[in-house]
């Protein structure tokens, strides 16, 4: 039951968060570069310097109409950084959909910023035809030093969202506001605040553990309500695959892949 009235909460068109690694660490990821940062802040995507592709799934809560396909690209040019994303959440009658291009720039050695532009489709049982909107994303990072890294991104500034026949139903707002610090190789802390302009603020953390060449260990912890994650990554030449694992004391656990390529 708590599922359904779950479901029924989405149909103003959430913004997904897309990575296992990122779901391992709380999905406190506004400053980490990773090819999955098309999904959280593109200004992180600056850092990347080869083309990098990536696939990703999640069974949310174990509920197979709750999944989520995702995929992204990342390609570095002399000019900056392109990046595109793309999602599908639902399956069956119920479905939404995500295309994201995006642009980043490093301005200069500690600073970097993004845009991006997106298109949100959703089709709910009842309606015949998909409805859809555009939105943009904006995102910042500073590095003061090597080893510290500050971000800042918005989602959907305009307060744009689905025409239906009911009426618009505007997707969220979302500020979110955090920071990484490398000790050394071996260990990354990361936190982050998320505040949408309706519910209170969401306070994550995330450390990724490396005991050893190529191996990550990641743990997190976010709330209210709690919810707290885990996942291993490992590396092998060019390719990354991740393992993540979310779980909410009410719905349960939810289970994430993700396999990334660097050329």
């Amino acid at each position: 039951m708590l599922i359904f009235v779950w479901l029924a909460s989405l149909l103003a068109t959430e913004n997904h968060p897309v990575g296992a690694r990122s779901l391992a660490l709380s999905n406190a990821f506004v400053t980490i570069p990773d090819v999955w940062s098309t999904f959280h802040n593109q200004a992180s995507i600056a850092g990347i310097n080869g083309f990098t592709a990536g696939i990703f799934f999640e069974s949310r809560y174990l509920v197979d109409e709750l999944s989520l396909a995702a995929t992204s690209l990342v390609l570095p040019v002399s000019a900056g950084t392109f990046g595109f994303s793309f999602y599908q959440f639902g399956k069956g009658a119920f479905k939404e959909n995500k295309v994201g291009l995006s642009f980043s720039k490093q301005l200069s050695g500690k600073f970097s910023a993004a845009v991006q532009l997106d298109y949100f489709s959703q089709r709910l049982p009842e309606n015949r035809k998909a409805f859809g909107f555009a939105t943009v994303e904006i995102g910042v990072v500073y590095s003061p030093t090597k080893k510290l890294f500050l971000g800042a991104h918005v989602f959907n500034p305009v307060a744009n969202g689905i025409e239906t026949n009911e009426g618009k139903q505007k997707s969220p707002t979302i500020f979110r506001l955090g920071g990484h610090y490398c000790f050394d190789k071996t260990i990354l802390v990361t936190v982050e605040t998320e505040k949408d302009l309706k519910n209170p603020f969401i306070l994550k953390t995330g450390i990724e553990f490396s005991p050893v060449e190529n191996l990550a260990l990641r743990f997190g912890i976010s709330g209210k309500p709690v919810n707290y994650t885990a996942g291993i990554g490992y590396s092998f030449g060019n390719i990354t695959t991740d393992i993540g694992f979310g779980y909410h004391g009410n719905l349960g656990v939810t289970p994430s892949v993700s396999i990334q390529i660097k050329l």
